[in-house]
């Protein structure tokens, strides 16, 4: 699914924008009112990342929110980094 975090769901939700006029009363004025209102939309910030899901690299969308949390694991990018190891037989 589009716009749609794979760890927290998060998505897009909808809201109103709300337009005024008038002075408020604290200032003196008589209050303000609502001249308008529209629709508009709220969006993740979502980013495509690379994770490790049971043991193979998969590229899903994450939000913002999920990857500070911790929530993604993703994968070690150097694969020489155990080179050394295997040919020696040592366990990684």
């Amino acid at each position: 699914m589009p716009r749609v975090c794979h760890f927290t769901g998060a998505s897009t939700s909808s809201g109103w924008v709300c337009k005024y006029r008038g002075k408020a009363k604290y200032l003196g004025g008589v209050g303000i009112k609502t001249t308008s209102r529209k629709k508009r939309t709220f969006k993740p910030n979502l980013q495509t990342v690379t994770i490790v899901e049971d043991g193979a690299p998969r590229r899903v969308k994450a939000s913002v929110r999920a990857i500070r949390e911790g929530l993604v694991v993703k994968p070690i990018k150097r694969k020489y980094a155990y080179t050394r190891r295997l040919k020696l037989g040592q366990p990684v």
